[in-house]
C-alpha cells in the first residue's frame, strides 16, 4: 500500500497570478516514477491539523524531472500556502504517484487524441499532451481549454511552445468565458451544444481515438454527452475529476430508528501492509472513517469520491457506495470501492488495500 516519502522542493514558479508550478526532488526517485496523468497526494498540518491534497503532475514522462501545478482556491489552506509561501529548499511529503486518467502509448501508432480541459484541470492534460507528442511521434492532439480570460490561462507560453515544436501535431483552441474573440464560437462557455458546433467545423470527431477530459464536473458531463452522441464510446473517454460538485460525502439514505436498533454495527476487517485487524463499526460510518477511528493507517486523500486514493477491495460482505468519481467500471465490477464513500450493508465486511 502507498506510503508518504520525503521530497525536497527545487523550483517554485508563477504560471499565473494564482497558481504555482512546484519541483521536487523525492528522497526515493525510484518510488515516483510515474505516468503521464497521474497525481501526488500531499500532506501537511496547519494549526495541528493534518491535511491532504492532491495535485496533477503536469510534467511529462520524459522530462527528467518532477512537478505538480497547484492553483490556489479561496480559503484553501494548502493551495494559499503553497502559492505564498513554499519556497526552494523546502520539505514535503507525498505518497507515490496514483490514478489511470490515462492510456498505454505505442510507438508506432498513428492516433488521434482530443483533450478537454477547464482552469487548473489543464495539469494532467499537458502531462499527457507532453508525453503522447514524445513517445508516439505520428499522433496528433487538440486540445479545447476553457478559462474566465487571457490571465487565467495556465501554462499559455509552453503550450504556444509546444503548438510551435509539434506543427501539425498539436492544435489549441482557447475558450474564453468573459474576454471576446474574433469567432463567436470561442467565447462563453463548454457546454454541449458548443461542443456539437466545435465538431461540425473545428475537430474531426469521427477520427478520434481517445478524448481526455478534465474540469468541473457540469462542463465534463456536457462534454461527454456531447462525445457520445458523436460516436465515441465509454472507452474511448477518460474522465479526471479535480473539483467535485459535493463538499464531502454525500448524506445517507435515512434510517428508521428500529432498523437502526435491529442492525447498526458491522463487522469489517482490514488489511493494510500484509496485516489484517478486525474492528465492529456503525454501519452508519464509511469504511474509511471507522478505520480512521481506529487509527488504523488507511490510504486517503479528499474525502469525496473524487481521487482513487482511498480505493480497495471488497473480498467478503456488501458495502453501498454513494458516489463514484474515479473508479472505471471495471474497477467496480471486480469489486474495488472508495472506501470513504462505501457503508457496510452486511453484518461482516472484509476489505483489502493492498490488492
Amino acid at each position: 500500500m502507498a506510503r508518504f516519502h520525503d521530497l525536497t522542493v527545487t523550483d517554485v514558479t508563477k504560471t499565473i497570478r494564482d497558481a504555482v508550478v512546484v519541483t521536487l526532488q523525492p528522497d526515493d526517485p525510484a518510488a515516483f516514477d510515474f505516468t503521464q496523468g497521474q497525481y501526488l497526494t500531499f500532506r501537511r498540518e496547519f494549526d495541528g491539523e493534518e491535511l491532504r491534497r492532491s495535485y496533477s503532475i503536469c510534467a511529462g514522462r520524459g522530462e527528467g524531472h518532477l512537478q505538480v501545478g497547484i492553483k490556489r482556491v479561496e480559503g484553501g489552506a494548502f493551495s494559499t500556502w503553497a502559492n505564498e509561501d513554499l519556497k526552494p529548499g523546502d520539505r514535503l511529503q507525498a505518497m507515490p504517484p496514483m490514478g489511470s486518467f490515462f492510456t498505454q502509448l505505442d510507438a508506432g501508432a498513428e492516433r488521434n487524441y482530443l483533450g478537454f480541459a477547464g482552469g487548473s484541470g489543464i495539469t494532467p492534460v499537458l502531462s499527457i499532451i507532453k508525453t503522447v507528442l514524445a513517445e508516439e511521434p505520428r499522433a496528433s492532439f487538440t486540445l479545447v481549454y476553457a478559462n474566465k480570460g487571457v490571465n487565467s490561462i495556465m501554462f499559455r507560453e509552453e503550450l504556444e511552445d509546444l503548438k510551435n515544436l509539434h506543427m501539425g501535431r498539436f492544435n489549441v483552441i482557447h475558450i474564453l468565458e468573459t474576454d471576446a474573440q474574433e469567432i463567436d464560437l470561442f467565447t462563453g462557455l463548454v457546454t454541449e451544444e458548443k461542443c456539437a458546433e466545435l465538431f461540425k467545423g473545428w475537430i474531426d470527431i469521427a477520427s478520434v481515438d481517445t478524448a481526455f477530459i478534465c474540469g468541473p464536473e457540469p462542463m465534463m458531463l456536457g462534454i461527454a454527452r456531447a462525445l457520445r452522441d458523436h460516436g465515441l464510446s465509454d472507452a474511448q473517454i477518460k474522465f479526471e475529476l479535480f473539483a467535485s460538485a459535493q463538499p464531502g460525502r454525500a448524506k445517507r439514505p435515512a434510517v428508521s430508528h428500529e432498523a437502526g436498533k435491529a442492525a447498526n454495527q458491522a463487522e469489517i476487517a482490514y488489511t493494510l501492509d500484509g496485516s489484517t485487524r478486525t474492528i465492529t463499526a456503525a454501519k452508519g460510518v464509511s469504511i474509511l472513517d471507522s478505520a480512521l477511528a481506529e487509527h488504523l493507517d488507511a490510504p486517503f486523500a479528499c474525502k469525496a469520491g473524487v481521487c482513487s486514493t482511498c480505493r480497495c477491495r471488497v473480498l467478503e460482505g456488501e458495502v453501498e457506495m454513494i458516489a463514484n468519481h474515479a473508479l472505471e467500471d471495471y474497477e467496480v465490477e471486480k469489486g474495488y470501492v472508495l472506501s470513504c464513500q462505501s457503508y457496510p450493508v452486511t453484518d461482516r465486511v472484509i476489505v483489502d488495500y493492498d490488492q
